[in-house]
């Protein structure tokens, strides 16, 4: 079985650059594209759903639940990095790149205890994926499947070392070490709906 790791739909603080409170819900677009990737999913036999329990992620999931029938987990692990008070503000007025940082912004967390909890997460996903009679769909937040992709997963070798992951793209996972990557940010199903706002991977 695979773990099927997918994005959380569009949101309207993605298209404006900035980083995002926990109570961030979807915008109509990411509504859209979260059930167009249930429908993509519902084809590939979701057995579970595992996701983030922040609203863009949930609301990404319980679309893929409709769709699919499966259950859904939330769990914090999968929430996106913890930018503290810094949430609310717009990337291009930090003076930084947030998505690159180490150390922990104010009332935030720092990358390596982000990666620890991304671990911690991964961990929890090929647990409850690997004895399942069908796929795990992992909802999550760019950050945290770029760090998954970073510490856990054997890329292709032609990919960048760096990766950008976009809006309910699905990368497809081996359940099994050494986690294999067999699909990597497709976004094909997001084909004919309107042009993405452009925001950046991380949120």
């Amino acid at each position: 079985m695979s773990l099927l790791i997918v994005r959380h739909g569009e949101t309207q603080l993605n298209v404006a650059r900035t980083l995002q409170p926990a109570d961030t819900p979807l915008s109509p677009r990411g509504r859209a594209q979260a059930r167009a990737v249930g429908e993509r999913l519902r084809e590939l036999g979701v057995a579970q759903i595992l996701s983030s329990d922040l609203p863009r992620a949930l609301q990404t999931a319980e679309a893929i639940a409709a769709a699919t029938g499966a259950p859904i987990e939330t769990t914090p692990l999968l929430q996106e990095r913890n930018y503290g008070d810094w949430r609310g503000r717009r990337y291009d007025e930090l003076g930084l790149d947030p998505l690159v940082m180490e150390e922990a912004p104010p009332g935030g967390e720092s990358g390596p205890a982000f990666r620890q909890r991304v671990a911690l997460a991964f961990a929890r996903a090929v647990q409850l994926g690997a004895p399942l009679d069908g796929h795990l769909a992992v909802v999550t937040h760019g950050l945290v499947i770029r760090a998954m992709a970073g510490q856990h997963l054997r890329l292709p070798t032609d990919r960048p070392t760096v990766l950008r992951f976009d809006n309910t793209s699905l990368t497809t996972v081996s359940c099994h070490a050494p986690h294999d990557v067999e699909l990597l940010d497709c976004t094909r199903h997001l084909e004919g709906l309107p042009t993405p706002g452009g925001g950046l991977s991380g949120g």
